[in-house]
């Protein structure tokens, strides 16, 4: 059992992977849909805007929209930057060519390389050895 402090309130709770004791998570999501239906009645109000009208801090929201919880219309001028190459983009940490190179590469690391030889080791040099003492 994992117990650890809740980052909000400083309270013990049993740790499941969230950060947060299960009251300021509860609290958390309320906030989170009030967010949500603010922007869905003002798709063009911009982030300082939100936060004002919400009550929720700037940081938060930026969060949500790393964590592509949250996106913004494109009228509303919200914009952030991929964390890699600095190019505008709405939601996430990676713009899409971005996320296409990484993904390229990290497919290239699980293909199986292609062997040189079409020789088979031998089962003499595969045995195990014994040091008598």
């Amino acid at each position: 059992m994992d117990v650890r402090n809740c980052k909000l309130c400083g309270g013990l709770f049993n740790f499941t992977g969230n950060p947060l004791c299960p009251l300021c998570n509860k609290k958390m999501e309320e906030k989170f849909a009030v967010v949500k239906q603010y922007i869905r009645e003002n798709p063009k109000s911009s982030i300082a805007m939100v936060s004002e009208e919400t009550e929720v801090p700037m940081q938060q929201l930026k969060r949500w929209i790393r964590e592509e919880r949250l996106s913004f219309s494109k009228d509303s001028g919200v914009v952030i930057q991929c964390e890699k190459c600095g190019a505008a983009i709405l939601t996430g940490r990676f713009c899409k060519e971005c996320k296409k190179t990484m993904t390229n590469s990290f497919e290239s690391l699980y293909q199986s390389p292609a062997r040189s030889t079409g020789e088979k080791k031998s089962s003499a040099n595969a045995r195990m050895r014994f040091i008598d003492k």
